[in-house]
């Protein structure tokens, strides 16, 4: 039988069947038909939308309902997330409000521990990941590539993990290919997602290739000098990264491998015998 080479086959994060393995972010673009048109041409199925920097605008400023006409075109499901907040605490309070304002279960958990680097706090992480499950919260949280961590995360009851490829909005794209391939080889049956870092399309399909289920980005799709073109761009690295995962990516060797075999004869192709 054939193999179905599908690059947008399905996917499932809580029971919630998805194609599109391209999750994007909604800050920074210049304007709200920017915004509007790159979700469109990215074919997205999940927007993420931070809760401090809608509520730091003064309420949402319009800003909310261009989001869900954008998700009802597009078919796209909301992911608020806690962006900005420094402790279990400050998280568990903020997915509360945006349980209620977004009316969502679903929740990008961020809590970060370093100023300069934007490194998420394990420990606080771990902790508010605990009580948000505990309270009927999907929580999908954003954390570093340690293996250990991911696996407490899981243990809590996280459907789904988002290690960082780099610091957020650095666009370094996957610094530590070892520790993300050893997270894929060790967590086989866990749903896991690059989220933050990435700069270019190629370091998409990077992720994808080394068998990550999706990426999430905003800042190389928001800051670029168009972001629809980069936003269509990115979608279709996905797919190709996704293909090749699926087709089978050559193993890298440390010595020449001859791809035409030399026998012992000159061989005329296609010569009569």
């Amino acid at each position: 039988m054939k193999q179905d080479l599908t690059p947008n086959d399905g996917w499932t994060v809580a029971g919630t069947a998805l194609t599109s393995r391209f999750l994007l972010g909604t800050a920074g673009y210049p304007s709200p038909q920017v915004l509007a048109d790159a979700i469109a041409a990215s074919q997205t199925q999940i927007v993420t939308v931070g809760l401090k920097r809608t509520l730091a605008a003064g309420g949402d400023n319009g800003f909310i309902a261009i989001i869900r006409e954008a998700m009802r075109t597009n078919g796209a499901r909301l992911l608020p997330n806690t962006a900005g907040c420094r402790s279990a605490r400050e998280a568990v309070q903020l997915a509360r409000m945006a349980r209620e304002l977004y009316d969502t279960p679903w929740l990008k958990l961020e809590v970060v521990g370093d100023e300069h680097t934007l490194q998420p706090d394990p420990f606080e992480l771990l902790q508010a990941a605990r009580e948000l499950v505990a309270e009927g919260f999907v929580v999908w949280p954003y954390c570093t590539d340690d293996l250990v961590l991911c696996r407490r995360l899981l243990d809590a009851g996280c459907p789904v993990l988002m290690p960082w490829g780099a610091p957020i909005g650095s666009g370094q794209g996957l610094l530590n290919p070892f520790a993300l391939r050893t997270l894929r080889e060790r967590l086989p049956d866990a749903t896991l997602i690059v989220d933050a870092g990435l700069g270019a399309p190629s370091h998409a399909a990077q992720a994808l290739e080394l068998g990550f289920d999706a990426v999430l980005l905003n800042s190389a799709v928001a800051q670029a000098r168009d972001p629809v073109a980069m936003a269509g761009a990115f979608r279709d690295a996905v797919r190709a990264g996704r293909a090749a995962w699926r087709a089978g990516v050559m193993a890298p060797q440390d010595f020449a491998v001859a791809s035409t075999p030399v026998g012992g004869e000159p061989l005329l192709l296609g010569a009569a015998p």
